[in-house]
């Protein structure tokens, strides 16, 4: 039996697409559920139709958005964050982040929604991001996550080195008072 999906239904179709599925599921199921309507020869042409119309807008917006998408891919975003001992981000970069860095760097908005991020970003380095422009239009980001000035990791590098450099003012008086004491020992 053919049916028009009203609803996104999982393993099925997306809503506004002609489906071919058993009676007893189109009887029992999608159509009491409110989930598909009956494919009727009229409710079919009309589906067929606004589903023409749909593709059309989508190129469209593909043409209009192709410069941009030509911008975006290939571009390098840095963003800072608080980085602990062993790399890992203290919190995380997310979607709405990475879209304003994106959008700073274009000078242009960019709907956080638009990002492609499965997991947020919880590690320093560079990471490949997706951002779904409109149809095939997937461009792809390089996020460059960098230590801020007050994260650990840069604080433990400078305590290091100003402790090989310089030795503290307690362990130069103690050297002094061991070589005096050695001196009048002798």
């Amino acid at each position: 039996m053919k049916v028009i999906l009203l609803q996104d239904v999982p393993h099925v179709g997306e809503s506004g697409s002609i489906q071919n599925v058993s009676d007893g599921f189109a009887r029992n199921y999608l159509i009491p559920q409110g989930l598909a309507e009956m494919g009727t020869p009229g409710r079919i042409k009309q589906a067929e139709q606004r589903i023409q119309a749909q593709q059309r807008k989508v190129e469209r917006q593909e043409e209009e958005m192709r410069e941009l998408s030509e911008r975006i891919d290939g571009l390098r975003v840095e963003i800072e964050a608080r980085i602990g001992k062993q790399g890992r981000l203290y919190g995380s970069i997310t979607a709405p982040e990475i879209a304003s860095a994106v959008g700073s760097a274009l000078g242009e908005d960019i709907d956080r929604r638009k990002v492609e991020l499965s997991d947020p970003i919880r590690s320093a380095g560079e990471h490949e991001v997706e951002i779904h422009l409109v149809g095939r239009l997937r461009p792809t980001v390089t996020v460059a996550v960098k230590p801020s000035a007050d994260s650990e990791i840069e604080e433990d590098d400078n305590a290091a080195e100003q402790d090989n450099e310089q030795p503290s003012e307690d362990e130069s008086q103690q050297s002094v008072e061991q070589e005096s004491t050695a001196g009048s020992e002798s």
